[in-house]
């Protein structure tokens, strides 16, 4: 059975182009979903796949439709695959039904796994070169050693308030009793 897929990032845009595609395909049900693929979870997606059976095959316009990156389209044919269902994209002809379309996929897995390998030798050899000109990653410390003891200073005085203290260092509240340990003062965090 041929199971059609449709989606569209927005309400402005329209389903029709790919329903018409995915009809004239022979698709005998069609899902679809109205929202971006970026971030939120695909309902009709999501309905299309649990819907499939084992033989089946899931039509899309264009692999675009389906995911927003090629780590995520890899890991769905592989889920579909699994599951013993195949893809099939009309735009691009694929069809993971046949030996040229499976091999498509796994040259196309190959490429993402050598991208993120080189992504993460750069990011180490950068890492590497930073250290070794003294430099240190993560986050820069919110307060020194001169901002700590101004603070504690100031926290002495029980005349001055908390919030003015931050706004003069410029730090924030949970910075200042995280740094101090609040015991200078016998205040709540608020």
């Amino acid at each position: 059975m041929l199971i059609g897929y449709a989606r569209v990032s927005t309400v402005d845009q329209d389903l029709s182009l790919q329903l018409d595609a995915l009809k004239s395909t022979g698709c005998d049900r069609v899902f679809e979903d109205v929202k971006s693929g970026a971030r939120e979870k695909n309902e009709g997606l999501e309905a299309a796949i649990n819907f499939a059976r084992p033989g089946d095959t899931l039509v899309v316009w264009r692999l675009d439709r389906l995911a927003r990156s090629l780590r995520n389209l890899i890991d769905l044919v592989e889920r579909l695959d699994k599951q013993q269902i195949g893809l099939k994209s009309l735009q691009e002809s694929i069809d993971t039904t046949t030996s040229g379309g499976k091999l498509v996929f796994h040259i196309f897995g190959a490429l993402a796994e050598f991208e993120r390998a080189v992504i993460r030798d750069r990011t180490n050899a950068g890492l590497q070169a930073a250290r070794a000109r003294g430099r240190k990653g993560g986050r820069p410390v919110a307060m020194d050693a001169k901002k700590l003891a101004m603070a504690k200073n100031l926290a002495l005085n029980p005349q001055i308030p908390v919030e003015e203290i931050c706004n003069t260092l410029g730090v924030s509240k949970s910075t200042f009793y995280k740094y101090t340990s609040g015991s200078t003062r016998n205040e709540k965090v608020l």
